[in-house]
């Protein structure tokens, strides 16, 4: 069945539909216009009212706006594609499966995509603090963040080409890994475990630490101090380290290390291996650096 420019202000409209195509439609306010349907899809159309897309599968939409208060938009949903789109509202994705958002605008991306199962982000836009939260196996290309504690416990994540400014990203995350990409950000990685960045330019403070199994390749480090504290770490870095803080173990390479604090009563410092050729100072303690 198709609906082409068709105005729904009931609450459940659509509740339960089964094979649709919607084109040039607007949903007003009405809650839960698709609550429950399968097979729909969607061009052209507006959202303006709460929870459009709960308890649905196999959805797609594209050249589709969700207002302000569309929020909590798509929950409880399995296999739903979006495309060349625009989300205002707060609070979408939660408890979905295999979600794909390509080349869509997230402007108000508070609480979103938490709790997902397969998720691909691809030349997506978002603004808002804990993006992806709790969720697994999630893809990301192209992403740019601004938003605070991104991926805070994300399991089997990839991010690539992607610029984020994101305070305390990748806490605890599993199994994570990050190439091409520029994260600025205080406390980076802090309590994960695997993580792995790979060409990727990072500027933080207090980054790096309490980490089981950091890998760094080909990475720069800008203006990034007292990193890796208590970090199991094997860092190949280029350029210059403005300061390293009681690594835990591994190895850390750089070209340049401003302030390299260790601290021998709190860590063994046998356990990690400094290579360097250009230390400017050797410290105690970080007091000055604070």
């Amino acid at each position: 069945m198709e609906y082409r420019d068709v105005k729904f202000t009931d609450e459940r409209s659509l509740f339960g539909s089964r094979d649709l195509d919607l084109n040039g439609c607007v949903f007003e306010n009405g809650e839960s216009p698709l609550k429950e349907s399968r097979d729909i899809r969607v061009t052209e159309s507006l959202f303006r009212y709460k929870y459009p897309f709960w308890y649905c599968e196999n959805i797609r939409l594209d050249q589709v706006t969700f207002f302000e208060m569309a929020r909590a938009g798509v929950w409880y949903t399995k296999n739903f594609t979006m495309s060349n789109s625009i989300i205002e509202a707060p609070k979408n994705f939660r408890r979905c499966k295999d979600v794909t958002l390509s080349n869509v605008m997230l402007s108000n991306a508070q609480e979103t995509l938490w709790n997902c199962d397969g998720v691909t982000l691809e030349h997506v836009k978002a603004r808002g603090p804990y993006l992806a939260m709790g969720s697994k196996n999630v893809k990301v290309h192209d992403l740019d963040l601004i938003g605070d504690y991104s991926f805070d416990g994300v399991v089997n994540l990839e991010v690539s080409d992607s610029h984020l400014a994101s305070k305390d990203a990748f806490w605890n995350t599993e199994n994570a890994t990050v190439r091409n990409s520029f994260i600025t950000g205080e406390y980076l990685g802090w309590n994960s475990k695997n993580l792995t960045l790979i060409d990727c330019t990072i500027e933080s403070l207090q980054g790096m630490c309490y980490i089981d199994n950091l890998v760094m390749k080909n990475c720069r480090l800008i203006n990034t101090t007292l990193a890796f504290e208590y970090a199991n770490v094997e860092a190949d870095i280029r350029g210059t380290v403005e300061s390293v803080f009681n690594p835990g173990s591994g190895t850390i390479k750089a070209d340049t290390i401003r302030h390299l604090v260790i601290q021998k009563d709190r860590i063994n410092p046998d356990l990690t291996k400094i290579v360097c050729d250009d230390i400017k100072e050797t410290l105690d303690k970080p007091d000055t650096l604070w």
